[in-house]
């Protein structure tokens, strides 16, 4: 890692705006995704993570499919701001989308069924954490990212582009790329507040 990680912990923020300039080498984004997915825990150790990383066209043709379909329900009068936000994560040099493979969870949901209820809250639980270790890695590599949603709206497009299996459910995606502008000031609540600490 380039920054040591409370560093990088404290310099992870959304980043929007973002350029296709490389910066970092796309071996170095696969080695520091890869790491993520070996390390990042779930629950069972049921590694049901699976990741998509999407670099030049790829990438570009990602949000070209989102823009696509979100011009299908965002009334024309109302869509420029929505083509500005798009064209601000297509303007990045990558995408990482995140995925929870639901065979794996329906399997342990067969293997233990007095926790089967919690399996898909756990699968979520697990790629919370593990888009925050790429995101924070991205970072540490120099690497500006904001984590996106556009998930029900394009997930069945993502499927037939890129192979992906059915059973993948796409939960998130991390455009990133150069950092062009330093995020705003990010307030915070008091720590009293929100933690407690018992001794």
């Amino acid at each position: 890692m380039s920054k040591e990680f409370y560093t990088a912990l404290k310099a992870r923020r959304s980043i929007y705006s973002i350029s296709k300039e490389q910066i970092v080498s796309a071996e170095k984004i696969q080695e520091v995704i890869e790491a993520a997915v070996r390390h990042t825990p779930s629950a069972f150790n049921s590694q049901s993570a699976r990741v998509l990383l999407l670099l030049g066209e790829q990438h570009d043709k990602l949000w070209d499919i989102t823009k696509e379909a979100l011009r299908k329900i965002v009334p024309e009068n109302a869509f420029a701001p929505t083509e500005e936000k798009i064209n601000s994560f297509k303007s990045g040099y990558g995408t990482v989308l995140f995925f929870e493979d639901e065979t794996v969870i329906k399997g342990l949901q067969e293997q233990f069924a007095l926790y089967k209820d919690n399996f898909p809250i756990w699968s979520h639980h697990s790629s919370g954490m593990l888009q925050f270790v790429v995101w924070t890695g991205l970072e540490a590599e120099g690497l500006g990212a904001s984590l996106q949603h556009y998930g029900g709206l394009i997930e069945q497009q993502v499927i037939q582009e890129w192979n992906v299996p059915t059973t993948w459910k796409l939960i998130a995606q991390l455009p990133f790329g150069k950092p062009t502008a330093e995020p705003g000031v990010k307030e915070f609540k008091p720590l009293e507040e929100r933690i407690k600490v018992f001794k």
